[in-house]
């Protein structure tokens, strides 16, 4: 009845009963029904739909690990100070949930990437971008100062430089799986007034965080998932290399060069070898003289890390223990024609 409360004894003994039951405790104790065990459900959420493969999500991952060390050099390079890019995150969300999480204003790419269809975004957090284009301008400190405004026309053609530099080091990673042309279409400050794809379509967003100095800032990269559908194929296979090796440039070869003219080297000159007894050893004294069987004429052998590579010829030079390089030092091998080795191989076991 409606009106009936049970007292708490009552409910007590219910309970009681209820986990008593053998149908729910042992499927052998002569129950109707055996207890099933419990099933792991998986929330999906329909307004996020995960259309990229996990495969192909470690793909993207992996590839741009290695950019983020490419892109970080050249920058490092470019501003002249060490410069730290670190791949944080690879998700899929939808274009409304990017757009929202970004700060307002912004530096706001609208990139064409040809042969792909539709449109990629690069947003460059301000945060970070303006202690770089105070770096470019000369500025010795990365300054921390937060800064809300849109970018100036002057500072639009400074900040095409890191563009231009991450486009090119984009397009070098995705060379083993798609060749396309990346160009900056325009250029926006407000991202909630552009719209390149429906509000509840899938991206891929990858996220970068740079470290110059005290400084941190994000930049995202925004690729629809309509754009890259079509070779998606292509992330999930093992014919791609997301590392390869860069061929020297005159400018590296420099660097190398400037580094190793200042590194120290060891340099010894052998000047006499000779054998004594201990008893010799032992007994000698202050101002004792070693005959050894060196003939003065003899060149010197000069090493470098302990490797012969000069003559030399010993000397003085401003009152001091000198030597003077004549020319270098050949190793000489004998060589034996086919016949002589052959000749010298058997008079060898004859005489064994």
């Amino acid at each position: 009845m409606a009106g009936d409360v049970l007292s708490q004894a009552e409910v007590e003994n219910l309970l009681t009963s209820l986990e008593s039951e053998p149908d729910l405790q042992d499927p052998q104790a002569g129950g109707s029904m055996a207890s099933r065990p419990r099933e792991k459900v998986t929330v999906y959420d329909f307004k996020r739909p995960e259309r990229v493969g996990k495969e192909q999500m470690r793909a993207l991952q992996t590839m741009h690990e290695g950019f983020g060390r490419n892109f970080g050099a050249a920058l490092s390079a470019m501003l002249r100070n060490i410069v730290e890019v670190k791949l944080t995150s690879v998700d899929q969300l939808t274009y409304s949930e990017f757009v929202f999480s970004l700060e307002n204003p912004t530096c706001f790419n609208i990139i064409n990437a040809p042969p792909l269809e539709g449109q990629l975004i690069l947003d460059l957090n301000p945060s970070i971008l303006f202690p770089i284009i105070d770096r470019l301008l000369g500025g010795n400190t990365m300054s921390t100062a937060p800064v809300r405004r849109p970018l100036t026309e002057i500072e639009l053609r400074l900040v095409s430089r890191i563009t231009g530099l991450f486009l090119r080091e984009m397009q070098q990673t995705w060379e083993n799986v798609l060749k396309f042309d990346l160009e900056v279409d325009r250029v926006e400050s407000n991202p909630q007034l552009v719209q390149i794809i429906p509000a509840n379509e899938v991206v891929v967003l990858i996220s970068f965080e740079l470290t110059v100095g005290e400084t941190r800032g994000m930049i995202n990269l925004c690729i629809p998932y309509n754009s890259i559908e079509r070779v998606s194929h292509k992330l999930s296979s093992n014919n791609w290399v997301s590392y390869r090796k860069k061929p020297p440039t005159a400018e590296s070869i420099q660097m190398l060069s400037d580094r190793l003219s200042d590194a120290a080297v060891e340099v010894v000159v052998n000047l006499a070898e000779t054998n004594i007894s201990t008893a010799d050893l032992i007994n000698l004294k202050v101002g004792d003289v070693i005959a050894t069987e060196q003939d003065v004429s003899k060149p010197l052998v000069v090493s470098v890390e302990g490797k012969s590579k000069f003559h030399a010829k010993p000397g003085q030079y401003k009152g001091r223990k000198a030597i003077e390089i004549t020319d270098l030092h050949e190793e000489h091998h004998l060589h034996f024609a086919p016949h002589e080795a052959l000749s010298t191989a058997k008079s060898q076991a004859e005489s064994a």
